[in-house]
């Protein structure tokens, strides 16, 4: 399998990584677009075999140095935002939570994974954990701020292949630690490429079947304190070759916190907007077959009391539309929408826009995140991502 991987960093910083062979030895190309800013080192890979516990045994040991420095900037970029000691606030949402029980029932060798990494990196279990619970820590602080991810998927159709694609927006602190696990194909699971960065099994990825998934956080559904959290049911999204059980699964799986899953099978694409009590599927019906989504609820009710102002049931008037998120779906739709082949050239466009200044798709670094990283999949029988 070939895989061609352009990744859009923030304040566009652009690393295209050229086509390798989708296979455990590539070695993969990128070019690097000018600025006026000094450029990015090129995105790390490091390829990963075995299972559960190997894979993050391997992890550990090469992210080392690397993982140590970003637990300290999670600590302290926490401490400061809360005005709390980490260990109060670590030791709080530990509290509050209990999702080890479902990893283990649903993915039990992915909690053998995260094990792995915290030896490997001689790091305690619970840090690279929380690492891992990105979403539901941020459900935890409850603040809106905290996501500003876009997303769209289109479909295959006329001969053109389908394609999903995200802007991956995180804290700024991440900057500089974007990575490629390119994880080893072994039985019955496929060779899958994640972008994450490290003591984090995945942030976004794909595999070579052509299943990948993209993800937005939708903060105001209503949360699950012992589902299964997102970065998990993502590398179970890659780890399937089989459309049944994948659907199955997204459907009936125990939803950590609010959550839209594009996701694209070959070249199908679905989008589903999960909460603690349902998952709805999210299909506008569009000429085209195309689906987008930022961080609000367009189809789920479940909503928080105190977030009722995005039901997605409330007539136009009554809902927030000069919100963040709301400007960032219009500007993600005037590209999409419109009748015809949508390739490319357009989704880089719409992931690069920037059509409200002060809510703009692409983000450049500022005091709460940034881009981390973009990625459009091309969902054919040779996947490119």
């Amino acid at each position: 399998m070939k895989i061609k991987l352009p990744l859009f960093a923030a304040a566009m910083f652009c690393f295209l990584l050229a086509n390798q062979m989708f296979a455990q030895s590539s070695i993969l190309g990128y070019q690097t677009a000018a600025t006026n800013q000094s450029h990015r080192q090129p995105i790390r890979e490091v390829a990963l075999t075995g299972t559960g516990y190997e894979l993050g045994l391997q992890h550990g040991q090469f992210f080392k140095k690397e993982i140590g420095e970003l637990i300290t900037k999670f600590k302290e970029k926490t401490a400061r935002a809360l005005n709390k000691d980490i260990s109060e606030v670590m030791a709080d949402f530990y509290q509050k939570t209990n999702f080890d029980e479902a990893i283990k029932q649903w993915t039990p060798e992915l909690y053998e994974e995260v094990r792995g990494i915290a030896e490997g990196a001689g790091q305690s279990f619970n840090d690279i954990m929380v690492f891992n619970l990105l979403d539901e820590f941020w459900v935890y602080q409850d603040n809106l701020k905290n996501h500003h991810c876009s997303s769209m998927g289109v479909p295959a159709s006329d001969g053109n292949p389908g394609y999903i694609a995200q802007n991956m927006d995180i804290e700024a602190y991440t900057d500089g630690y974007q990575i490629l696990l390119r994880i080893a194909r072994n039985g019955d699971r496929p060779e899958q490429l994640i972008l994450t960065h490290p003591g984090c099994i995945a942030l976004t990825g794909m595999n070579e079947a052509g299943i990948g998934a993209c993800m937005n956080t939708l903060m105001q559904l209503k949360a699950n304190t012992t589902g299964l959290p997102v970065a998990f049911i993502v590398r179970r999204i890659t780890s399937s070759t089989d459309k049944d059980d994948l659907l199955d699964f997204i459907q009936n799986v125990p939803h950590a916190s609010g959550q839209n899953y594009i996701i694209g099978i070959k070249g199908e694409v679905y989008d589903f907007e999960a909460s603690a009590n349902k998952v709805v599927r999210f299909d506008p019906k569009n000429e085209n077959g195309t689906v987008y989504h930022t961080n609000h609820p367009l189809v789920n009710d479940d909503v928080k009391e105190w977030f009722k102002k995005f039901d997605p049931t409330l007539k136009e008037e009554e809902k927030p539309v000069n919100s963040n998120s709301f400007a960032r779906l219009a500007a993600v739709q005037r590209r999409v929408v419109p009748s015809g082949n949508i390739g490319e050239s357009a989704i880089m466009e719409a992931l690069r826009s920037k059509d409200d200044a002060n809510n703009p798709v692409c983000r450049a670094a500022n005091a709460w995140g940034l881009t981390f990283g973009s990625v459009i999949m091309t969902l054919t029988e040779k996947p490119f991502l």
